[in-house]
């Protein structure tokens, strides 16, 4: 798959932070007007010692979620940790695998936040700037925000709200099971994320995109 080139990596603290602000205001919430035929998945995982990271995509058809295609790719990272620039970390490698892929994914679902973020651009609205395609945060976590708990069925959401404007949405994703924090990342709108992410969650807690991507990582990481 090509994938744009929209910035170098080797940049300084503020040049990052700047850089962000700059990219938030490309991101397009726009409506998805065809229904996705492949959905893909993207997580990372880092070396026992932190010094590599290791990215899988997962390739479904959709909606019956078969998988099509898996990639992985590894590297040295070469970012370090900062709360808030965890894309320039993880977003990296994951270009890296994704630019492995023989199928065109419609969709992408991203373990980590879209615009539920700081200046608006977590990995998935990152990501989404790259690959140009509908990109959807799934993170396990809050990063910023307020939100009240949803109730306790499968499909349940409240509004993730930060400095008085709505950024996502608290989604129970399983039946009386800790829910998921989805934000839009690029080209689509958060009543699109929500259900794509719903559609995508079978048994488990996490999409299964994400989650075999997760696995897949998972087994890897030995060889990081």
């Amino acid at each position: 798959m090509e994938v744009k080139k929209l910035h170098k990596w080797d940049i300084t603290y503020e040049e990052a932070r700047s850089l962000q602000e700059h990219l938030a205001s490309k991101l397009r919430f726009t409506p998805v007007r065809k229904t996705p035929k492949l959905i893909a998945g993207i997580d990372c995982a880092f070396s026992k010692d932190g010094k590599r990271i290791g990215a899988a995509v997962i390739v479904m058809d959709f909606p019956e979620l078969n998988v099509i295609e898996t990639k992985t790719a590894t590297a040295e990272v070469t970012y370090p940790y900062i709360p808030g620039l965890l894309s320039f970390r993880e977003a990296p490698v994951c270009i890296k695998a994704v630019e492995k892929l023989e199928n065109t994914p419609d969709v992408f679902l991203v373990d980590g936040q879209g615009i539920a973020h700081q200046r608006k651009l977590g990995l998935a609205a990152h990501l989404g700037l790259f690959f140009d395609k509908p990109t959807i945060g799934c993170a396990k976590s809050r990063l910023v925000g307020e939100y009240k708990e949803p109730e306790k069925e499968k499909g349940s959401y409240s509004p993730l709200t930060y400095k008085g404007e709505q950024i996502g949405a608290v989604v129970r994703t399983r039946t009386n099971v800790k829910p998921l924090f989805i934000s839009v990342g690029n080209k689509c709108g958060l009543d699109f994320a929500i259900k794509t992410t719903l559609a995508c969650t079978k048994k488990y807690r996490l999409p299964e995109p994400t989650r075999l991507a997760h696995q897949t990582v998972t087994k890897l990481k030995p060889e990081i």
